[in-house]
């Protein structure tokens, strides 16, 4: 490699490049020579050097003015610099070194001495930039590997959140089964009824007497009609807004954000208990599970409300798995005697948006506590989501929000999962 490497030599004097040159020569380098300070940076201008030989004192520029301009251009101010000087005063050597030169030879110089240095220096030089392209080329792999990282990352949270909903399409199926019976249902009725309200209104257009009026009114019963008809009106309007709100919550909850939106926390959580609905009922087993909410007074909070979502949802599927867990080899009143809950708090203080969700089911252990928050560790049971919650919601409040997460549990008593973020 040193029979290729280029050196320029600098000196105002032709019979000092005569001897650098035959000096170098010998060795396999390529040099070229300056016999001014000006003409020196005009040719590294073209031409790059892999080394350069200085000499200091010279007619108008001297050494440590090329050497300070050298430095100055980001072009060349990686080119290693060796003065040769017949200054041998400590002040001279600093200032040379001050500006950044990597050695000085000593004039007179001798060819070994010289050589010596040379090879040193070029070797160096060498050495640095087979480091810097190994650095790049390992930069550029990690760039890549972080890229891959990135979409697995994205690519967990969407599998996450399509396991979350792949098990609550059932429940959400029933929750709006009950709505579309109720329209359904008073549809044929409100036809029957409203029939009977017409035929009622063409006979009184059609000016029968007031004893056929009466007559058919009380065969239809007109005043049981005009009361039962718009209160089927208003359920059948209650069961639309059910619906509506139960598809809105689940379009809230599937889309994914690329931009930071203000977003109502309680707006999130009412969203969230929506969909959950199905699962907080009662059944042949318990009965309902209470919620419990003690909501403070917050701002809007500028988050990734697909993030925020999957957060609450994860740990409101973890808080109602809790609790039915607890439920295990207990009787239906001895649940009833100590009902389930889940008891979900929020407050703003000192610029941090708060969220608590406490249950009162089985609790952790020390050991599981200190790992749940790790990629790939579960307890959930097979079908039971992906397991991997933890970490995501760890993931998107620390990483994604400046947030902090905690987490106490009691075995038997419950756990509690408590959120800070910035308000703003």
């Amino acid at each position: 490699m040193t029979e290729k490497a280029k050196i320029l030599a600098v000196d105002d004097v032709a019979a000092n490049l005569e001897v650098i040159v035959g000096a170098l020569s010998s060795e396999g380098y390529k040099v070229a020579t300056a016999t001014s300070g000006y003409r020196a940076l005009k040719r590294l201008e073209v031409h790059r050097a892999d080394l350069i030989l200085l000499d200091v004192k010279m007619q108008g520029m001297d050494g440590f003015q090329v050497c300070q301009q050298l430095k100055a251009n980001p072009e060349t101010a990686d080119i290693p610099v060796i003065f040769i000087t017949a200054l041998s005063d400590t002040s001279s050597i600093s200032r040379g070194f001050a500006l950044g030169a990597v050695d000085y030879v000593a004039k007179p110089f001798r060819e070994v001495e010289l050589l010596a240095r040379v090879n040193t220096h070029i070797q160096l030089r060498q050495s640095n930039q087979t480091l810097e392209k190994r650095v790049q080329e390992r930069t550029c792999e990690l760039e890549e590997l972080l890229s891959k990282l990135e979409k697995s990352q994205l690519q967990l949270i969407k599998q996450e959140k399509m396991s979350a909903l792949g098990n609550l399409v059932a429940g959400v199926a029933h929750e709006i089964n009950n709505p579309v019976s109720c329209v359904s249902g008073n549809i044929a009725e409100l036809k029957r009824n409203l029939a009977d309200i017409f035929t009622f209104a063409i006979l009184f257009q059609s000016q029968a007497s007031v004893e056929e009026q009466k007559k058919f009114a009380n065969k239809i019963d007109l005043d049981f009609l005009l009361e039962d008809v718009p209160k089927m009106m208003a359920s059948m309007e209650n069961a639309c807004d059910r619906i509506l709100d139960i598809s809105r919550s689940l379009r809230s909850f599937s889309r994914m954000d690329r931009n930071k939106t203000l977003v109502n926390l309680h707006e999130g959580l009412e969203s969230t208990l929506l969909i959950l609905s199905h699962r907080l009922k009662a059944n042949h087993n318990r009965p309902k599970i209470e919620v419990i909410k003690h909501y403070g007074d917050l701002p809007e909070v500028y988050c990734f409300s697909d993030g925020l979502n999957q957060v609450l949802m994860n740990l409101l599927v973890n808080a109602i798995d809790a609790v039915e867990d607890s439920n295990r080899g207990k009787s239906y009143s001895e649940v009833q005697a100590c009902p389930n809950q889940i008891t979900l708090k929020t407050a703003c203080a000192d610029h941090q948006v708060s969220i608590g969700i406490k249950d009162n089911g089985v609790g952790m252990p020390d050991d599981v506590k200190k790992r749940i928050f790790d990629p790939l560790y579960t307890t959930k049971d097979v079908n039971r989501g992906t397991g991997l919650g933890l970490a995501i919601v760890k993931q998107i409040i620390e990483e994604d929000h400046g947030g902090r997460i905690r987490v106490e549990s009691t075995v038997g008593k419950g756990t509690e999962f408590m959120l800070w973020f910035p308000a703003r």
